[in-house]
């Protein structure tokens, strides 16, 4: 699969700024994203790119380069993904680590071009949800589910079952592939939110965009019973107003927020 690299100068800039940035270039459909003191490198399919929406998101100075047709997720796993401890009580590693910290739940995951490492804020902020909250005997669905990092930590709090849901081949079949390297039972499907009809959840964990869960909310409270739960992530701060409304015209009340570097992840009951 051949890559587009995208090289933004982000000298002076703060970090929530980059963290825009990457939220929006995201938006158009980069998917992976590496930074340094003073420059974000961005990546997409090349068969995605577009110099007109690239255009419309960034304002500063960049370079675009083609790059060489190889797993270029199999790069940055090698030289950027690093153990992660979460909450003191959950490490996340690939296969690959030999010093791995111990924690009460260990996950293996490895990211193939799948958003779920633990790492960026939002992945952190719904993991410490599940963490802090009971899954013992529920019906959980993971939306947008990356990796399926989120589902598995739930399972292993001991969920009755696990949905995990993705409308991106590449997370379809990584979601499959953390499951069995996780020895997790889990189902994964291929598709978006009109796979939920008829479908009953406990709690639904969705980290997405805000855009997508704005959209998609009713049908993510279509799915809970009174006294369910729904985790949402992928949005800032300032974010909260907007989907805190709309989840409160469809019966929902806001109990809790976590937030790291301007990401949260806001925590409703219906």
């Amino acid at each position: 699969m051949k890559y587009v690299k995208v090289t933004v100068d982000v000298t002076a800039m703060q970090d929530y700024q980059v963290d825009m940035l990457v939220y929006q270039l995201g938006e158009i459909g980069f998917e992976s994203f590496e930074t340094t003191s003073d420059a974000l490198y961005a990546y997409i399919q090349q068969t995605l790119y577009s110099e007109e929406s690239l255009k419309q998101v960034v304002h500063r100075t960049y370079r675009v380069e083609e790059m060489p047709d190889k797993n270029w997720n199999e790069e940055w796993e090698k030289n950027f993904f690093q153990p992660i401890v979460i909450g003191d009580k959950c490490v996340i590693h690939s296969t690959f680590h030999t010093d791995v910290p111990q924690a009460l739940y260990d996950i293996i995951i490895d990211p193939k071009m799948s958003f779920g490492t633990g790492h960026h804020a939002t992945t952190s902020n719904m993991l410490s949800w599940i963490l802090d909250d009971d899954m013992q005997g529920k019906r959980v669905l993971d939306m947008g589910c990356g990796t399926a990092v989120l589902g598995i930590l739930a399972k292993k709090k001991g969920a009755a079952s696990v949905l995990a849901i993705d409308i991106d081949e590449w997370c379809y079949d990584n979601a499959k592939e953390s499951a069995m390297l996780n020895n997790v039972d889990i189902e994964v499907l291929l598709g978006d939110a009109l796979l939920l009809n008829g479908k009953t959840f406990d709690v639904i964990l969705a980290n997405i965009n805000r855009n997508i869960l704005l959209n998609d909310m009713a049908a993510y409270v279509a799915c809970l019973p009174q006294g369910g739960c729904l985790y949402m992530s992928g949005f800032y701060t300032e974010d909260i107003p907007v989907i805190a409304d709309c989840a409160r015209r469809l019966g929902m009340t806001q109990v809790g927020v976590k937030e790291q570097n301007n990401w949260v992840a806001v925590k409703f009951v219906k």
